[in-house]
């Protein structure tokens, strides 16, 4: 949301409230903080009141390197809240995993943060069992959220449960079984770049490199008589880990088009279909 104006940014503010959403994901590091001054401006042109949104913001990435030191933390919710004009954030996500990480400091930062009601949940991102498990055993508040990366044609958390004790490529467990791990500790997997192919390898809506799963979502669309988006966020929104999708667009039409896979559900051989039409084979 950086580069753009205000009132564009309003306007993308406006068609996400007016299709049922109301939780809003930052990044102290998104535009230098640039994307979270933007939002509030917005917000303020609005006339949105804050108790009537979810704010959620990450931080411990730097220049180089991670940094999930106390220090680091409690400054970096200050810049937050203070770019975000307002006095809390709804939830806190500690930003990729910080090798150098030490769960006591860290629980030192949440527990003044907490007390403080500068930030009312915590949660991770792109970390595994073990590491949220470290985390977690020094908390006193637990882990909400933990914001993967995950799309039809990003699956390996799918397919090394299909895949149990096959030698073959699919079977590799990349993260130690983080979607059966958050399902069963209740904590909200939160897909980013749903619609995207690889680590930013661009949208793979349309793309020719992708044409049989085109081809199924298009016509899956044309049978829901809804746009193909949405069904690229059905199929998340269909496993029952009641995933949380990032749409993360700055497009308004294309904000209104995802918002419609919450109105309706695929059905398991639409969900497998798509899933094998990406390029996956079931064992």
């Amino acid at each position: 949301m950086g580069p753009l104006e205000v009132s564009d940014a309003a306007a993308v503010l406006q068609a996400a409230l007016e299709s049922g959403i109301s939780f809003f994901d930052h990044a102290d590091i998104y535009n230098g903080g640039g994307s979270e001054k933007v939002f509030a401006g917005a917000l303020k042109e609005l006339g949105i009141p804050r108790e009537q949104i979810h704010l959620q913001s990450k931080c411990g990435i730097r220049k180089g390197f991670f940094d999930f030191s106390k220090a680091h933390i409690l400054s970096s919710v200050d810049g937050i809240l203070s770019r975000l004009e307002t006095d809390y954030l709804d939830v806190l996500l500690l930003h990729r995993p910080d090798a150098l990480m030490e769960p006591e400091e860290i629980a030192e930062a949440f527990t003044e943060l907490k007390s403080s009601g500068k930030v009312r949940h915590f949660g991770v991102s792109n970390q595994n069992p073990t590491q949220i498990a470290f985390l977690q055993q020094a908390l006193e508040m637990p882990l909400v959220a933990n914001q993967m990366q995950f799309s039809i044609a990003h699956t390996p958390m799918i397919d090394q449960g299909l895949n149990v004790n096959m030698a073959d490529e699919p079977a590799v467990n990349r993260d130690g079984g983080v979607l059966d791990y958050c399902q069963l500790h209740k904590i909200t997997v939160q897909p980013w770049s749903p619609l995207q192919a690889g680590f930013f390898g661009g949208v793979f809506l349309g793309h020719p490199d992708y044409a049989e799963l085109n081809e199924v979502l298009v016509r899956i669309a044309e049978e829901r008589d809804v746009p193909v988006s949405a069904v690229a966020i059905a199929w998340l929104l269909r496993h029952p880990a009641q995933m949380q999708p990032v749409l993360g667009s700055m497009n308004p039409q294309r904000i209104r088009d995802m918002a419609e896979a919450c109105e309706f559900k695929l059905s398991r051989p639409e969900w497998y279909e798509i899933y094998r039409a990406a390029e996956n084979r079931l064992p």
